[in-house]
């Protein structure tokens, strides 16, 4: 008999077992912070909106260079000049120009009325010389983006108009920038050290400890926020310099703005501290500051920037409001709510609607942290998805 021929031995199906790919293996070995800026360059709205926060913060910097008057050089004068445009093209040259004005007075509001004067033709110059500035207090410095040939901006270069003292509202509008988005960044870097600092220790102690923070938490949070604003700053000193209201306005409103804060990281901490690497660091003799801050807070890094990019719009709002009511920043200093002052008469308003400008930076910039808080809270938990 002939022997059976012998089976040959089983192959392996490549196909039901597919190697890895590369993107996959990719990810495996990812940084949660690696996930996290994957993720967050998905959401299109998001980078846009970090991309207007940080020009935002680019005119904070810049904010003597992109002023091209001296935002307290006043003449009544010049009192509610309308926006002036930039003519680029004279004759089929490039030749930026702004016309000058001529003023009447309107016989019926007895307001002073301006009309272009085609027949004056002023030059505007790009990285011209104007007033004298020192940038971060350092160095003096003349040089502005833009300026006039043969006279000075304060006499001829409106972009946005001026107010009811003659004063250049662009140039203004750049100060009141810096000094608006400062306060707010300020604001929230004290409330952060007060919310994780409070927050971590109510939910690493517990107990009366706890309790009491809660307690005050819950007071806080339950009286009216305006009314606890103006009552604060109405407290302040009327013979304050403006330097002390600005360093008293952003204490208050961190004051009030860390409870939202605390109220996370206790939560965080209460869920983490039986967690094996906690009780590993309080084995080794750890204490308990530097379990919070080296061993719990970045473990959930993430989601504090989160929250802190979506407190700074309330902090805006905050200075803004009070300057607004009267009760923060006031003349001679400059910001959001201190321009917008002088839209509160409606018959001021009505013939000067320019006067309404600086509400616009301040709804675009509260929208785009918004949105880019948004964008890192979905960013946050990469492993979620």
């Amino acid at each position: 008999m002939t022997e059976p021929a012998s089976r040959p031995a089983p192959l392996i199906d490549e196909e039901a077992t597919p190697p890895t790919s590369a993107a996959e293996e990719r990810i495996s070995v990812a940084t949660q912070w690696q996930l996290m800026w994957w993720r967050f360059k998905k959401h299109r709205l998001a980078m846009a909106s970090t991309v207007v926060v940080l020009l935002f913060y680019l005119v904070v910097i810049f904010a003597d260079f992109l002023a091209y008057s001296n935002p307290l050089a006043s003449e009544a004068q010049r009192s509610l000049l309308p926006p002036q445009r930039i003519h680029w093209f004279d004759e089929g040259r490039f030749f930026p120009h702004v016309y000058g004005f001529t003023g009447m007075r309107d016989p019926n509001t007895f307001k002073r009325v301006y009309t272009p004067d085609i027949n004056k033709k002023i030059p505007v110059r790009f990285f011209a010389r104007g007033f004298e500035y020192r940038p971060f207090g350092l160095i003096p410095m003349n040089l502005h983006l833009i300026g006039v040939e043969g006279t000075t901006p304060e006499e001829s270069l409106f972009l946005l108009g001026t107010d009811e003292q003659g004063r250049d509202l662009w140039s203004r509008l750049m100060y009141g920038t810096q000094t608006s988005l400062i306060i707010g960044l300020v604001g929230v870097s004290l409330s952060l050290l007060l919310g994780v600092f409070l927050g971590g220790i109510s939910g690493l102690y517990g107990g009366i400890l706890d309790t009491v923070i809660q307690r005050v938490i819950e007071i806080l949070r339950s009286i009216p926020t305006i009314p606890l604003w103006m009552g604060l700053a109405a407290a302040l000193p009327n013979d304050w310099s403006v330097t002390q209201v600005y360093f008293a306005i952003t204490i208050i409103i961190s004051l009030i703005g860390w409870t939202e804060l605390a109220r996370v990281v206790r939560g965080r901490f209460l869920s983490l501290r039986q967690e094996d690497f906690v009780m590993a660091a309080e084995l080794c003799g750890c204490g308990q500051m530097r379990i919070i801050f080296t061993h719990l807070v970045p473990s959930f890094l993430s989601h504090i920037i989160a929250a802190t990019t979506l407190a700074v719009p309330a902090m805006i709002i905050s200075e803004t409001s009070l300057s607004f009511l009267g009760l923060g920043l006031r003349p001679p200093a400059i910001s959001w709510g201190v321009l917008l002052q002088q839209a509160q008469n409606i018959q001021a308003l009505a013939i000067s609607p320019w006067l309404l400008i600086p509400s616009i930076p301040v709804t675009i910039v509260i929208l785009a942290f918004n949105f880019m808080g948004d964008g890192l809270r979905d960013a946050a938990d990469p492993y979620g998805h």
